[in-house]
Parts: structure tokens; C-alpha cells; sequence
């Protein structure tokens, strides 16, 4: 039955392929006089839209003492501009019946809605209205500053996998912004000043360091008209001129173990790697993507079957590597051990699954299947207008431009069992590679 599955997964994504390529070429693009980029996509299925504007900055642009505070100043977008008090920006989306949320990366900080067809524009002028008049006052920003506080003790603080891996990341990176968390380190955070948060404000959020992404029921020219209108009045700025943040060249396996109170040990690793910004031949990058695949990607990969159910060394695995970063980042597998099961013989079976795909080419059918299960997902991800905004503008605001999704399935596609022998043994070598250890220690009181 499985062997009739993975061929029936294959040909139903060569046939949706095309489907991505043609979603794509639908995009219409325009940049306003001040900067601004517009991209638009329709998708008429249903009567909703997604709005969101990107800006180009995140927790890569920060330096030490501000770290976060692109996140911070998220949290403040929402707390008042000249034309919306406090508050009045959320009331009218949910009287619209629109959802929004925002968020912030490494690259990037984004703001979006989703709303009724009839109400897209809207949002695009209360957008513009607080990319060039928001209001921060102490008055506000305590209270949410407070919110930044508690959310870094309860998603990093109290959860000892998170405070691994952000010390994984510190250790992996000596010089590289990688290396300090998105919520920013807690030292940082309770030193932040308002003086912080406008400075931040002024120097990075103008059209000229944006993008305004639409995708739903919409007409392009009217988007266009419209974003002219809201947009086009705002004056560019002169950005600060972003220096080149080279990490410096790892020359030997770094390692971190920590102590803390937790109820599973846990192992995480990771090799430096380059991604489509800074390689010359992108077919690296995809062929990383393909091995982390191959790694663990659902109950047939070779981590699940050989680690997990075959040996009984791991409850539960994970391999990762993104290729769609302004600069190089990690390719990581994570590892929980089974009970009798300790870390230094995981770490050897991850290890030797990494041989293994150093050593032995990838079986045909193994790697159709992976191709099949990355292509799919891909695509499938697609069917959801907020998914296919969010791919737009993050391709846009790392430098790729959107074009790079056209590419994707032709290129996965493309990787072969020797791309894949040969960027495993380029990359995932000692000299690039961090391990990480959680060892618990009994959970007390009322941790």
C-alpha cells in the first residue's frame, strides 16, 4: 500500500506544480516614487484579503544594549497614532470582522489583516497612518513593556528546551546577529527607554524600507490607486547603511551543556551553512533542504524509522535547515532520548545518520518520496491567502525578490542523490558544528 502511495503523492505534485508557477506569474508589482514596494496577487476564491506591510528590519539590524527592541517596538504599533488613540486601530478590525496579528524575525518585522473584500482598504490607510505617525508615550509603553517581560520568562525562561536552544545559538554564533534571541536578552529589555523605541522608529519604518503585500479578491490597478494614495504622501528617509555582519569562520566543534530543571534531557545540533543570499550556485541550498527531508520529514524518514521506532533510541526528532535568510544560518537536527537512552549514544546515532548520507547515495525512490513530501507541502501551504502574502513578502524583504517561488518545485525537483552526498560533505563537518545538552535536574517547589 505505501509503495503505490509515494508514486500517487509524486504525480499529484507534478500536477499541482504548475498550479504554483501560475499563482506566481499572477503577481503584479509597482514601487511608489518614495520606495515603497506593491506587490499584489489575486485569489478569488473566497471574498477575503490579506493586507501586510513588511519592514525591512529585525533582529539581525540590532546591536548589543537594544537587543529586541524590534520586537518591542511591534508590540508599540499597536498602541496609538495622531489619527487612532489607543486601542481604536484593534476596535475597528474586529468591528470589520477582520483578524490581525503581527510578528518579528531575524530579517523582518510584519504587520496584517485579514478582512472582507470590501474593507482592504481600509486597513491599508491605518496602516499608513501608523507607519509615519504612531505615538509612543510612557504612558503606553510601561504597561507593554511589562507584557515583553512576562512573555520572554514564559516562552524562553520558563521552558528549558527554548533556553537551550537560544544558548545554542549564542554559542554557534560568536559575531553574528543569529546569535541573540528575536525577544532580545533580558538584560536588554529592562534597560529599554522610550528615547530607544523612536529612535528605532525613525530610523527604520518609512516606505522606503517597506513592502506592502495584498493577496485575496481584489483588483490589482485598485490596490495600486489605493497604496498611491495612502502611501505615496509619506517621504522616503535615508537609511542607515547596513554593515556586512560576517560571522567569524568557526575552526572547530563547539559544545554547551546545561543543567536545569526539566523532566527530559534533550540534544540539539547544528552546522554552519550558506543559504540562496550568499551562495553562488543555489543548488546547494536546495539540496540542504531535500537532506534535512530526507533527516525527518514524517513517519518514513530515516530518523523516525531508524531512531525512533527501529532502535528505540529517541521519543522524538526534528531536522531543519531554511535557505530564505539575509544571511547563513544552521542546519540543525534536535533530538528527545528515550528513557533508556542516554546522550552520548544519541548524539553517535544522529551522527551516523549524517555519515550515512555522506557515504551512501540516497536511494531513487527514497528521494522521489522526499522530493514528493517538500514539494507537497510547499504547494499545498499555498491554498491559504495569508501563506501566500507571507511567502511574498519575506522573499521580498530578505533580497531574493518573489520571483525565487516560481523556482521552488523545478529546483527541488532537480536535486539528485549526488547534490545530496556532496553539500552534506561539504557543510556538515566538525569545523562548522555546535552541539547543545540539556541535562535536567529535579523540578522543585512550583516550577
Amino acid at each position: 500500500m505505501m509503495r503505490r502511495l509515494f508514486p500517487s503523492l509524486l504525480m499529484l505534485c507534478l500536477v499541482l506544480a504548475p498550479l504554483g508557477s501560475y499563482a506566481s506569474s499572477r503577481v503584479v508589482e509597482h514601487r511608489l516614487d518614495n520606495g515603497l514596494r506593491v506587490l499584489v496577487q489575486v485569489d478569488a476564491r473566497a471574498p477575503v484579503v490579506t493586507n501586510q506591510v513588511w519592514y525591512r528590519v529585525g533582529a539581525v539590524d540590532e546591536h548589543s544594549g537594544i537587543t529586541g527592541i524590534s520586537h518591542m517596538l511591534e508590540h508599540m504599533m499597536f498602541k496609538g497614532s495622531e489619527a487612532y488613540p489607543a486601542g481604536e486601530f484593534s476596535r475597528i478590525v474586529s468591528l470589520l470582522g477582520g483578524q490581525q496579528n503581527a510578528f518579528t524575525g531575524p530579517d523582518y518585522t510584519g504587520y496584517f489583516q485579514v478582512i472582507g473584500n470590501e474593507h482592504w482598504e481600509t486597513m491599508m490607510a491605518m496602516e499608513a497612518e501608523r507607519m509615519h505617525a504612531l505615538q509612543l508615550t510612557e504612558e503606553e509603553f510601561r504597561p507593554e513593556w511589562r507584557v515583553v517581560v512576562e512573555e520572554r520568562r514564559l516562552r524562553t525562561e520558563d521552558r528549558p528546551n527554548s533556553l537551550l536552544r537560544e544558548q545554542f545559538y549564542a554559542t554557534a554564533f560568536l559575531n553574528h546577529p543569529y546569535g541573540d534571541p528575536v525577544i532580545g536578552w533580558m538584560t536588554d529589555i529592562e534597560a529599554y527607554t522610550l528615547e530607544d523605541l523612536q529612535d528605532w522608529y525613525d530610523t527604520w519604518y518609512a516606505p522606503n524600507n517597506a513592502v506592502l503585500v495584498v493577496v485575496g479578491d481584489v483588483d490589482p490597478d485598485a490596490v495600486i490607486d489605493a497604496a498611491e494614495r495612502h502611501f505615496g504622501p509619506l517621504p522616503a528617509r535615508e537609511l542607515p547603511a547596513r554593515k556586512p555582519r560576517a560571522e567569524t569562520p568557526q575552526r572547530g566543534e563547539r559544545r554547551i551543556a546545561m543543567r536545569l530543571p526539566a523532566e527530559l534531557p534533550y540534544l540539539t545540533m547544528g552546522w554552519k551553512t550558506p543559504v540562496l543570499m550568499t551562495l553562488d550556485d543555489p543548488s546547494d541550498a536546495y539540496a540542504l533542504i531535500v537532506a534535512a527531508g530526507i533527516l525527518d520529514s514524517g513517519d518514513a524518514s530515516r530518523f523516525s524509522r531508524r531512531l525512533v521506532r527501529g532502535h528505540e533510541l529517541a521519543n522524538g526528532t526534528s531536522a531543519g535547515y531554511s535557505a530564505f535568510s539575509r544571511l547563513d544560518s544552521l542546519f540543525t537536527v534536535a533530538a528527545v532520548p528515550a528513557s533508556d537512552t542516554d546522550l552520548q549514544t544519541l548524539e553517535r546515532a544522529l551522527l551516523e545518520e549524517i555519515e550515512r548520507l555522506k557515504t551512501e547515495p540516497v536511494e531513487a525512490t527514497e528521494l522521489e518520496r522526499v522530493q514528493a513530501r517538500v514539494i507537497a507541502s510547499e504547494i499545498f501551504q499555498r491554498d491559504s491567502i495569508r501563506a501566500q502574502a507571507f511567502e511574498l513578502g519575506m522573499l521580498e524583504t530578505v533580497g531574493l525578490g518573489w520571483q525565487v517561488s516560481e523556482d521552488y518545485v523545478e529546483r527541488i525537483r532537480a536535486v539528485t542523490a549526488e547534490d545530496v552526498q556532496r553539500v552534506t560533505r561539504e557543510y556538515l563537518v566538525p569545523d562548522r558544528l555546535t552541539i547543545g545538552e540539556l541535562h535536567p535536574l529535579p523540578i522543585g517547589g512550583e516550577a
